[in-house]
């Protein structure tokens, strides 16, 4: 029988409530459980209902799973490109990726290689929209950029930082494909 270490998961806890700039009080009070029980949940003093577990995962948004999975989030994930699924996606609907490393629910990032499919094959011409801001950083070939009606070219080595909520898109420029690394870095 494997027992949960309360530790681990107090200590969960209380690391994305700090992220997230909230207070016990007000985790608490969104919560309906004292100040003092947050605290001792955090410093791994005493067990908890699997219901205000629940609650506490709603008020921080995470997912109750990642609350009661006593795993720490590993200080180093080492990704070897032999190890890595190689692409994922529609290459006709414009693009392929590599995901580089899974999002860290703490640090809200996450690492993806983007292959926009050559000009002869690209079918896509709507644009996206998403949650996350994106930094990206053209590795290799050459993009345009359509940013929020606006259309700029891009080569290897230019990098932009982006709001996704607003409508993009990258456009091959030629019928070479382009690499580009990406960032989707959750808001605040």
């Amino acid at each position: 029988m494997r027992f949960i270490d309360l530790y681990i998961i107090g200590s969960k806890i209380k690391e994305i409530r700090l992220r997230k700039k909230k207070t016990q009080q007000q985790i608490a009070d969104q919560c309906g459980i004292s100040k003092s029980m947050l605290s001792k949940i955090e410093n791994g003093q005493t067990a908890s209902a699997v219901a205000t577990l629940s609650k506490i995962s709603e008020a921080l948004e995470v997912p109750l799973a990642w609350i009661l999975d006593d795993k720490t989030e590993e200080d180093l994930v080492l990704q070897k490109r032999s190890n890595r699924q190689s692409k994922v996606g529609d290459v006709s609907m414009g693009y392929s990726y590599e995901l580089l490393a899974n999002r860290s629910l703490v640090s809200g990032i996450e690492p993806t290689i983007v292959h926009v499919t050559p000009k002869h094959i690209n079918q896509r011409k709507d644009s996206y929209t998403h949650s996350q801001d994106e930094f990206i950083y053209i590795l290799e070939g050459a993009i345009f950029l359509y940013y929020n009606g606006d259309k700029h070219f891009m080569e290897k080595g230019d990098s932009a930082y982006f709001q996704g909520s607003k409508p993009h898109l990258f456009i091959p420029v030629n019928d070479e494909e382009a690499k580009v690394f990406t960032l989707f870095i959750d808001r605040p």
